[in-house]
């Protein structure tokens, strides 16, 4: 059975859910969303990069679990230009192995106005 977990930042009135479970199993989406105003996060790669995982670290925890948990994560950036800065701050998040197996995507746009990351992963949790 798969479980809905509320992390308070997907819009309830959206037919979408930011992190779901099954079992021990998790996966999630974050976007570089202000939790608390629903608005895009102003700034460049850095500032979008930080917010998408502070939002990845809300829903996992909300799951229970930590971004240790995480076996795997995909990032959508829509410019390659931003693959050092999104590292940059990804560093900063995943410090210790096991490190998540990671696939990095360059897409043509994402979705929301203004949007340069989309993450999303899959964990398992204790």
């Amino acid at each position: 059975m798969i479980e809905r977990i509320e992390t308070g930042i997907a819009p309830s009135s959206a037919p979408i859910n930011d992190a779901v479970r099954a079992g021990k199993h998790v996966w999630l989406v974050a976007i570089a969303e202000d939790p608390v105003t629903g608005d895009i996060v102003a700034g460049g790669i850095e500032a979008q990069a930080r917010r998408c995982i502070q939002n990845l670290e809300i829903a996992i925890r909300a799951a229970g679990g930590t971004l240790a948990n995480l076996a795997m994560v995909q990032i959508f950036l829509t410019d390659a230009a931003d693959a050092p800065g999104m590292n940059a701050v990804y560093r900063e998040f995943f410090t210790a192995q096991p490190y998540p197996v990671r696939a990095t995507v360059v897409v043509k746009e994402l979705l929301a106005k203004g949007l340069r990351i989309e993450i999303t992963a899959q964990g398992v949790l204790d």
